[in-house]
């Protein structure tokens, strides 16, 4: 127990001399002493995969005419992303509502139509053909066409989540290797591991539909950051 008590109050001027940063826990007891470090791995990949959301947004002055149209326009748009290569699985209406406009001037309510809005949710997953397959759809929303916004996902990432835990491990154990040798203590096996990780996906606006129809629509994928962090304790050798 006297042993213990030594090596944790060493390792904790250790930790004090080297500033704030360090990711570093000497904790426990007896047979449970240790030293608990984290470790980050970070990898960046291209990503495979862009979700759209587009859909047709209008206002006639009945309800059956708002309707009819906006149903014609929604199935130009879905057969034109079906022709140009996107399938069906992929493709997922995402929001449909019908409401009145008013015109609220003059302190009195007049009605002046009625919107209806319907959007769909897509997954491209050829990225080279992203902007064509945008132009295509959104051409047969004409001027009551919508687009929200795009966001990249990398929903293949196992290689790359298998690169940046190798990395976090290394970045783990490294730290731990350091700190033992300053200590002057040997480092046993891991006795707990638990790790987490993420792709923050990457999402593009438009300002609205006349610009994404004014030219071919450039679509810049760039790439993504999958992060692996780890907390690692290992035992006094």
């Amino acid at each position: 127990m006297k042993r213990a008590t030594i090596l944790i109050a060493g390792l904790a001027l250790i930790l004090a001399a080297c500033g704030e940063g360090t990711d570093v826990i000497v904790s426990g007891e007896g047979d449970q002493v240790g030293i608990s470090v984290s470790g980050e791995g970070r990898v960046s990949g291209a990503p495979d995969t862009l979700t759209l959301n587009i859909g047709i947004n209008l206002e006639r002055d009945t309800v059956a005419q708002a309707t009819d149209d906006a149903a014609q326009r929604a199935t130009d748009l879905i057969e034109a992303l079906k022709a140009e290569g996107v399938e069906e699985v992929d493709i997922q209406t995402a929001n449909y509502s019908i409401y009145p406009e008013y015109d609220y001037r003059n302190d009195t309510r007049r009605l002046i139509g009625y919107r209806v809005s319907n959007d769909v949710r897509v997954k491209i997953r050829d990225l080279d053909r992203a902007g064509a397959i945008i132009d295509a759809a959104s051409a047969q929303g004409g001027d009551d066409v919508v687009v929200q916004g795009v966001s990249f996902s990398l929903e293949d990432n196992e290689l790359l989540v298998v690169a940046a835990r190798e990395a976090a491990w290394k970045d783990a154990q490294g730290k731990a290797e350091q700190l033992a040798r300053l200590a002057g203590v040997g480092l046993g096996t891991p006795t707990a591991i638990s790790e987490s990780f993420s792709a923050p996906p990457i999402t593009q606006r438009f300002a609205d539909a006349e610009a994404t129809l004014a030219a071919s629509t450039p679509i810049q994928a760039g790439e993504l950051d999958v992060r692996v962090t780890i907390q690692v304790t290992f035992g006094l050798g």
